[in-house]
């Protein structure tokens, strides 16, 4: 309990200075609540207004692929270079350790494998075990265009309820189907719908032409899928070019884990990120990093 001897009466109230009321530094995050903004200040570096999510949650429907075999060994050292995980509640209470203090955007959609129809998911997770985890996002598949469209969307809309109650931030994930025409209307299409069912960022590819008009459509932040592996040097252009055109940071695994140097790859993503550096300095940072890493 405070003193209360010697108790003395406030003086300094700065009469005639307003009390500041910043705007959020997330695009669309504004009116949201304390807590959702808080844990959105950890996804997203409040000085950059950017984020390098580290991804590695693919062994939810793929299993141990290419990089992912051994989580421990393979991906481990590169978490300190992210500033968010992207994994599934398994692989959190298995392998990541909780001393790390990296945020957590946790897979909460599944139950599905690439043997079967990839749209068919549920949420797979209670909000009960994403607080337990003291997760910062929680994410869901939405497939647009898909057999189980309205089962997706209805899951996001599930999640995004259930967050609000609590402060979670949902994350809305474009799934595309091996069918579907990968241009700026389908994903123009897809993070709209996600935004307007009240994801509060949303996940979504890259495209070539007419990116701009995909992230000015939607009014919440976009991070874009590092998708399938590519040289790195395609990789970083990739990367700069989003964040050119508004993309709020990326989400890479595959374009990381399976690199040649893992870790001179994400230290380089880290650059194009949040340093804005151009993609053939990143690329020569990362040739660098690897030679000083095979001494």
């Amino acid at each position: 309990m405070a003193d209360l001897d010697d108790l003395k009466e406030g003086k300094d109230f700065g009469i005639g200075i307003p009390q500041k009321s910043e705007p959020f530094f997330l695009k669309g995050s504004n009116n949201l609540d304390w807590g959702i903004k808080h844990r959105l200040s950890r996804l997203f570096n409040p000085k950059t207004g950017k984020t390098v999510m580290l991804a590695f949650d693919h062994g939810y429907f793929q299993g141990p692929t290419t990089g992912l075999e051994r989580i421990d060994l393979n991906i481990a050292p590169l978490m300190p270079y992210a500033d968010v995980l992207m994994c599934t509640r398994g692989i959190a209470r298995q392998v990541v350790d909780p001393a790390l203090a990296k945020p957590i955007a946790l897979r909460a959609s599944g139950g599905m494998s690439v043997m079967t129809e990839l749209s068919n998911e549920a949420i797979a997770v209670s909000m009960d075990d994403a607080m337990r985890l003291d997760a910062s996002a929680v994410a869901c598949q939405v497939y647009i265009g898909a057999k189980h469209e309205h089962q997706s969307i209805m899951n996001l809309v599930k999640l995004v309820d259930q967050g609000n109650r609590v402060g979670m931030p949902t994350l809305a994930v474009t799934g595309v189907g091996k069918d579907m025409v990968r241009d700026a209307r389908y994903f123009g299409l897809a993070t709209r719908i996600a935004a307007e069912m009240g994801a509060h960022y949303v996940k979504t590819y890259f495209v070539e032409k007419n990116f701009e008009q995909v992230v000015n459509g939607c009014p919440i932040p976009i991070v874009i899928a590092g998708g399938k592996k590519l040289p790195e040097l395609d990789a970083l252009t990739m990367a700069y070019k989003a964040i050119d055109q508004g993309a709020a940071g990326v989400d890479m695994g595959r374009n990381i884990f399976q690199s040649e140097a893992p870790i001179a790859m994400i230290k380089a993503v880290n650059a194009v990120v949040h340093e804005q550096m151009k993609p053939e300095a990143a690329f020569k940072m990362f040739q660098e990093l690897k030679a000083e890493s095979a001494t």
